[in-house]
């Protein structure tokens, strides 16, 4: 750590339990798909939860109780316990699950937060990201070249043991592996282990996990993969060089989250559909306004485009937005829930910033723009659902720095459902950044149809982008507007 607000206490090392292993182990191999390779150089998704209260269970307790009920889940997800290898003689990146690759166990870190629990409840409660304490309080893993251990966890504790009443649990876990739909059934089977005392993934409600890789395919899937692998790791087994996303200088950033309740989703959605029609010209059945991730993702765009200044991005220069589609029942046959790996697709579309800036327009200009990129993944033969892959490289590849906006995460995964039996978490985050402008989200703490949504974006450009991101008052833009 390059600062003293954490303090390591100790670092042990936890094996998958032999007793009660749900699944049969699976020791051995699995060779990358090219979805994977495309996050082979990111910085591991790191996940941070805070959780306080009075009656939070004492740090020796929960300590034990981590350990343990990480042991037994990662018996039925063993590639977790194992780490990410280089194969020269091939080419090829692999989970390797080895029983010597397994034996050295998941890296489990205790430590002690310098700032007290009141300061850990205001990290958990600022709407502004304290990234420097964020970053230590998630364990580091050394990714920059194969081999790399997948996983890793930490949980802190404040200071002041005696006033109490807080803990961080950290969790990394190397982007090549998994999306974040599989991080969090990992998280929900963990939580549930830890509830119950053991873990049933049926009672869970959860899928056996499938690493398999098999069901990723493509016409030319060598040559496609070896073409993301030269682009994004060149120099394998070196997975990151200076020029590589995990280098962004975090000093130029501001992470900030928002909060939008049911009735501010439901109003933002009404509010597009209203423009649709007279950005369109198209007559709109009342029943079919955006979804919620298409009318927050549009709401996110705008803002950073009309935050930005017209020196930084022209009226007549073009906006980039990536999305990304599961396609993990899209594809014959469908990989299933529980396929554990990387089954995101991205979506890139772009507008001239000039229209997103439009007035009332620009959000359902936005909308129109987003809902095209998905409905042509939506409407591909599911053969084909894949072989979009190619253009949209050749479209990442072309597009100038600084002009392009990720969304990621989503608002279904229910993070704040993981419970380790001190009830649901008072704030999760993603303490990782992966590019210079993006937008995630997950459900909120509150429930009840609320979303949170957290931003990464360049200091000069958050301030404006806070006076941007606010859902329109109802009726603003009419149907003839």
């Amino acid at each position: 750590m390059s600062s003293s607000r954490v303090q390591v206490l100790s670092t042990t090392h936890v094996h998958p339990t032999r007793s009660g292993n749900p699944s049969p182990p699976c020791h051995g191999e699995h060779k990358l798909s090219f979805l994977d390779l495309l996050q082979i150089n990111k910085t591991p998704i790191q996940r941070l939860l805070f959780y306080d209260g009075p009656d939070l269970t004492p740090f020796p307790t929960m300590v034990t109780s981590l350990q343990a009920s990480l042991a037994t889940t990662l018996a039925a997800y063993l590639p977790l316990a194992g780490e990410l290898a280089f194969r020269p003689a091939t080419g090829d990146v692999v989970i390797d699950c080895s029983p010597a690759a397994v034996s050295p166990g998941v890296k489990f870190v205790e430590a002690e937060f310098s700032g007290g629990a009141d300061e850990m409840r205001r990290l958990a409660r600022a709407d502004e990201h304290d990234t420097e304490a964020f970053a230590q309080l998630v364990p580091e893993i050394e990714a920059a070249q194969l081999p790399a251990p997948i996983l890793a966890v930490q949980v802190a504790r404040p200071a002041d043991t005696e006033d109490g009443g807080a803990v961080a649990v950290g969790v990394s876990l190397l982007h090549a592996v998994a999306d974040g739909h599989a991080v969090w059934q990992f998280m929900r089977a963990w939580s549930a282990a830890a509830r119950e005392g053991s873990l049933s993934l049926a009672s869970a409600g959860l899928p056996p996990p499938t690493f398999d890789r098999a069901g990723v395919r493509h016409p030319n899937f060598d040559e496609l993969a070896a073409t993301i692998s030269r682009l994004f790791a060149p120099a394998l087994p070196l997975l990151r060089s200076r020029s590589a996303p995990s280098a962004l200088d975090m000093t130029r950033q501001r992470c900030r989250t928002f909060v939008l309740s049911a009735g501010e989703i439901q109003t933002l959605k009404q509010h597009i559909h209203q423009g649709l029609r007279a950005v369109t010209g198209v007559e709109l059945e009342p029943s079919k306004p955006p979804t919620t991730y298409v009318a927050i993702s549009s709401l996110a765009w705008t803002s950073i485009v009309r935050a930005k200044s017209a020196a930084t991005l022209a009226a007549d220069a073009d906006a980039y937005f990536m999305v990304s589609a599961d396609c993990r029942r899209r594809l014959r046959p469908p990989l299933g829930d529980g396929f554990f790996g990387n089954a995101i697709v991205p979506l890139i579309t772009r507008a001239r910033a000039g229209d997103l800036r439009d007035g009332e327009a620009g959000l359902p200009r936005a909308a129109v723009a987003i809902q095209g990129a998905v409905r042509e993944y939506v409407e591909e033969d599911p053969e084909e659902a894949l072989l979009g892959i190619e253009r949209t490289l050749a479209v990442y590849r072309a597009i100038p720095p600084g002009a392009l906006t990720a969304v990621g995460s989503s608002h279904r995964f229910m993070a704040y459902g993981t419970d380790f039996g001190w009830g649901k978490p008072s704030r999760v985050e993603l303490a990782s950044v992966f590019g210079g402008e993006l937008v995630t989200m997950l459900d909120s703490r509150g429930g009840e149809g609320g979303v949170q949504v957290s931003v990464a974006l360049d200091r000069e450009v958050m301030e404006a982008f806070v006076a941007h991101f606010v859902v329109p008052a109802s009726g603003s833009c009419s149907a003839e507007s």
